[in-house]
Order: C-alpha cells, then sequence, then structure tokens
C-alpha cells in the first residue's frame, strides 16, 4: 500500500540523521497525530485516538529537517503512507513509514521564519548605496542632513518603512517592511 497523506500532528522524537550506503542522506523521526473531538453536551474537547507514524526524509529534505524541527513542535507532513508487516516469534508487527515530499510547522499554533536553501535566495533583503558618479560634486555642503529634508520624500508614506530588494528575477523591487508588498522601483 503506497497513497499520498496529510497528517498533522507533534514530533515525538529527536530527529536522527543518516547516510544510505549509496551516500543518500535520510532522517527519521515520529509524530503522533491525535484526533479531537467536540461534545456538545458537556462543551469540551476530548482526545481521541493517537496515531503514530514514522516521518523519513531524503537528499534535501533531510538536511533541512534537521535544521529546522526540534522534538515537541506541531507540524504538517505530506507524503507517501506505507505500511509494513513482519512476523516475529509468531506475532505480526505493522508500522506506519511516511515517505515525506514535505514537512512544515503548523503556524495555525505558532509563528515560523522561512529562510530559502536554494543556491540564489528568491529575496535578498542586502541593500546596495548607489556608487558615486565620478568626477567633481559640488555643492556637497548643500545636501540634506535630515530625512524630512528629502525632496523624494512624501507626506503618505510617513512611518513606512522600505527596502530595495532583487527578486527571483534579478530585477530590483521596494518591499515595504510593514506591510511586506512589493512594488517595482
Amino acid at each position: 500500500m503506497s497513497e499520498t497523506i496529510t497528517i498533522r500532528g507533534f514530533v515525538a522524537t529527536e530527529i536522527t540523521s543518516s547516510t544510505t550506503p549509496g551516500g543518500v542522506a535520510t532522517t527519521s523521526f515520529r509524530v503522533g497525530s491525535t484526533s479531537r473531538r467536540f461534545d456538545r453536551e458537556t462543551k469540551t474537547w476530548h482526545d481521541g485516538h493517537t496515531n503514530w507514524f514514522t516521518v523519513q526524509g531524503y537528499r534535501q529534505l533531510a538536511g533541512t529537517l534537521g535544521c529546522s524541527i526540534r522534538k515537541g513542535q506541531p507540524v504538517i507532513v505530506v507524503g507517501k503512507l506505507k505500511i509494513r508487516t513482519w512476523e516475529k516469534d509468531g506475532r505480526i508487527y505493522h508500522s506506519t513509514v511516511i515517505d515525506a515530499d514535505t514537512v512544515g510547522h503548523d503556524l495555525s499554533l505558532g509563528s515560523a521564519n522561512f529562510i530559502r536553501t536554494s543556491s540564489r535566495p528568491a529575496l535578498s533583503l542586502v541593500e546596495q548605496p548607489p556608487a558615486p558618479e565620478p568626477g567633481p560634486h559640488p555643492g556637497l555642503d548643500q545636501l540634506p542632513d535630515e530625512p524630512e529634508d528629502r525632496d523624494d520624500e512624501h507626506p503618505d508614506d510617513e512611518g513606512h518603512l522600505s527596502v530595495v530588494i532583487e527578486d527571483s528575477d534579478g530585477a530590483m523591487a521596494s518591499l515595504d517592511l510593514e506591510t511586506g508588498e512589493l512594488a517595482e522601483v
């Protein structure tokens, strides 16, 4: 049996990392997923049965899991469900393993900070000052020294901090630090 499923639960064990004999990075941990139901008569929540899953990640996911996920954190896991059965000493045992495609924090219960791991980030918050033009600079003593003296500021923009960033296509965009909105420069 191998089906794609999504589960929501809590990381129950420490993350363990290893490498296959072929050199592929792997990471695994256990997740407990408990169903909850609301009893209308008593107006209280009741926990149901807890299902236990071993979550396995491979390659790049394995590396980011080890850096991002910790025991006790709420997570959402999407992957292929594999139920394995074996017999030992006359007893039949079962294990449920999810070969994870995606693992993330459950943001309904907290917040997280995403950091892209690709070779080139989608957004670069490194702001580079413009290079000065060659040649003499007459009137340097007339440059405004206070932000409110600048001609390019607008009264409507008061209180909105922004930076110029490079997007994934290499184009420059202005990022409003208060709203998180992008605008072309």
